[in-house]
């Protein structure tokens, strides 16, 4: 009977995997990851892996502080308008943009703690900081979503003139293309690098782009003489962002939870059934820690193998699951013997081996 466990850390093999079997991983890669797989020469030195997590904290790092400044160029704009209109509606979206071009701050400095090593207190190192951003940012939108609707319910109390309109609707307009170029890029990237939080604050970026649109629909609606036009906009803006903020919620909370696409599930299992000697799959397990996955199976297989052979198994289920499974960070594989497949016969051996002889 053979009983192994079986566990690796894959984040600098599967930097070599990404570069040996490119081919696996073209939907995965980035296009100057592998510009430079086929111009650098290959090397055996560890120093010349390219770590995938941290690869992609990079690209989250970059996405945060590129969106950041197209934030800020979008919000400078629109000040600039704003001085010479005088709008106040236009004002509060302004402000409104450079509060939210901030929640990157939060998240920036997740991805940097994230790339921090494992402690003998963190064992799994420090990726959960991304989650902790992501429910900042779930906060933030919240909090633009009350204030939209704040907004919105005063302008009906209180309606108010706006004035300089093409000037507004253009700051609108420019608000709306800022926050959606910005928005798009932060969900691509945290998408591609498996970013709950990222997508999370791209989700947001893009509310602020319908709330600048509000801007440019109330500038129509003054212009047509329609007083309650930018009260009433503000009031489905204000719907609009809830929905986005369940979206957003709902993500962050599954991240948490340690939800992942069922889809990701099968692959794995298929993965490891397709391993030559793997009788059965007992169980699969699979969660985010940041923006990284780990993996435990239980493997069955023949009683009457070795304890070699077992792990021969172990070892090639991990590296076919490095190929199968997406930003897989880590995998610990455990065989049964046929004879006692499944967990539910732990108990029992154990207590077997530590009775007293007779």
């Amino acid at each position: 009977m053979t009983d192994h466990g079986h566990g690796h850390d894959h984040s600098r093999d599967h930097g070599r995997h990404e570069r040996d079997h490119d081919h696996h991983h073209d939907g995965h890669t980035a296009w100057w990851h592998r510009l430079t797989h086929a111009a650098v020469p290959h090397s055996h030195d560890s120093r010349a892996k390219v770590d995938p997590a941290l690869e992609s904290s990079r690209q989250g790092l970059r996405a945060l502080w590129l969106s950041l400044v197209g934030l800020g160029i979008t919000a400078l704009a629109q000040a600039v308008i704003v001085v010479l209109s005088g709008s106040v509606a236009l004002l509060g979206d302004t402000l409104h943009n450079v509060a939210d071009a901030l929640t990157a701050v939060p998240l920036g400095i997740a991805f940097l703690v994230g790339r921090r090593a494992a402690t003998r207190a963190y064992t799994y190192g420090y990726g959960r900081a991304e989650d902790l951003a992501g429910i900042i940012i779930v906060a933030v939108i919240a909090a633009s979503a009350v204030a939209a609707a704040g907004t919105a319910v005063a302008r009906l109390l209180h309606p108010a003139e706006v004035t300089h309109l093409p000037w507004v609707a253009a700051a609108g307009l420019v608000g709306f293309l800022g926050n959606e170029l910005v928005a798009q890029y932060r969900i691509r990237v945290g998408r591609r690098i498996g970013s709950a939080a990222l997508v999370a604050d791209g989700l947001h970026a893009r509310t602020d782009g319908y709330t600048s649109l509000a801007v440019l629909a109330a500038a129509g609606g003054a212009a047509l003489g329609w007083r309650w036009a930018d009260p009433v906009v503000g009031v489905a803006i204000a719907a609009a962002i809830t929905f986005v903020l369940r979206d957003a919620a709902r993500e962050v909370y599954r991240r948490l939870m340690d939800a992942v696409d069922p889809d990701l599930v099968d692959q794995a299992e298929s993965a490891l059934r397709a391993v030559d000697g793997v009788q059965d799959v007992a169980a699969v397990r699979l969660r985010w820690i940041g923006h990284r996955l780990h993996a435990e199976a239980e493997l069955v297989v023949d009683a009457k193998l070795s304890l070699l052979a077992a792990h021969e198994i172990a070892a090639d289920a991990e590296h076919q699951l490095t190929h199968a499974v997406p930003r897989l960070a880590t995998a610990t594989v455990h065989t049964d013997p046929d004879s006692h497949p499944g967990g539910h016969h732990h108990t029992a051996l154990s207590h077997r081996r530590r009775a007293p002889s007779r």
